[in-house]
């Protein structure tokens, strides 16, 4: 009961709201206290949240992807599932595979296409989101041994009657998965940045800036800049942590981690990312629109409805900020089924 804790933005002593809960605050026996604050706790709690929060991002950065792959006209030739099989990445493959999946039966990727190439935000989504979803598993794996793994010390072994001291508190697995996680996902953001880039562009018959009288409109030529920003941003927050290290306790602790500079690093990067996001989103949905009366598929028109019964069609210049925070609200609360 010891303390403070901040709820419903008011911070009160721990002990008052244990008891307007009815709580007993729980009796720490020998050794418990040191356990939970000697290991790697605060980072695996980090981590455990980013990677949850990474699985939903990345299932929806494909079906966004997929509205901007029809959104910009590009062509199906890049998902064609022989070229990702010759070189047998299990994350381009699988992201391949979402992309035929979610476009299948749009009516806009069977027409007829001027163009024989896309830029590379479009054409390699695969092998981009791919790689991040890679490097995803990767840390999921370690972090799933970590958290049911003993990293305290000393260690206590009552079969055998001994206790030794160790290294198990050390957070550099932890650490340097998170600086890959990291920089695994910022780069979803950054390969959806160019797309929204290049969607308003004003090229594959759609107007500059995705909007009419784009002379007198500014349409969504601030979402692109602001996106731009947050990808810098996660550009300095990806220095890695992990090659880090200062020495304290009179040297004794002498290499350490920066396993918690990683992690809220990672935190911030995620949060940035789905920001990104959003902003492909409301760009992508906005450039749907002129492709009227075509349609997209199935799964791409349902994201595509759903998300205008929150944020509707821009005609003209608009505050735009609180459709971008719609759409960040709309992201971290849509069902990806596909």
């Amino acid at each position: 009961g010891m303390g403070e804790v901040s709820i419903n933005n008011e911070k009160r002593a721990t002990q008052n709201i244990l008891d307007d809960l009815g709580f007993t605050p729980i009796a720490l026996k020998s050794k418990e206290g040191l356990a939970l604050i000697n290991g790697t706790q605060f980072m695996s709690a980090y981590g455990m949240y980013c990677l949850y929060k990474a699985e939903h991002l990345l299932q929806m950065a494909d079906l966004i992807a997929a509205l901007s792959f029809d959104a910009f006209d590009c062509v199906r030739e890049p998902l064609h599932p022989s070229i990702h099989e010759v070189r047998k990445h299990n994350g381009q493959i699988n992201t391949a595979n979402n992309l035929r999946n979610i476009l299948a039966d749009s009516e806009i990727g069977k027409q007829p296409k001027k163009h024989v190439q896309d830029p590379y935000s479009f054409r390699c989504i695969p092998q981009v989101h791919g790689a991040s979803k890679d490097v995803y598993n990767n840390v999921l794996n370690v972090f799933l041994t970590e958290i049911n793994a003993v990293t305290d010390n000393p260690n206590v072994f009552p079969d055998e009657d001994l206790i030794v001291s160790g290294g198990n508190f050390h957070g550099q697995p932890l650490a340097m998965n998170l600086d890959f996680l990291s920089i695994a996902m910022s780069e979803i953001a950054s390969i959806s940045e160019r797309r929204t880039y290049q969607l308003i562009s004003g090229q594959r018959g759609l107007p500059l800036f995705l909007v009419n009288n784009p002379g007198l409109n500014s349409g969504f030529m601030i979402p692109q800049y602001t996106a731009a920003g947050i990808v810098s941003e996660n550009k300095q927050l990806c220095t890695p942590s992990s090659i880090d290290s200062i020495p304290s306790s009179n040297n004794q602790e002498d290499h350490v981690s920066m396993g918690a500079n990683a992690a809220t690093k990672c935190f911030r990067v995620i949060e940035n990312i789905e920001k990104v996001l959003a902003i492909e989103l409301l760009t992508a949905a906005q450039a749907l629109n002129f492709r009227r009366p075509l349609k997209s598929s199935k799964a791409v028109e349902h994201l595509f409805e759903s998300f205008r019964k929150v944020v509707s069609f821009n005609e003209k210049d608009r505050i735009l900020h609180d459709d971008m925070m719609q759409a960040v609200s709309f992201i971290s609360k849509y069902e990806a089924e596909f």
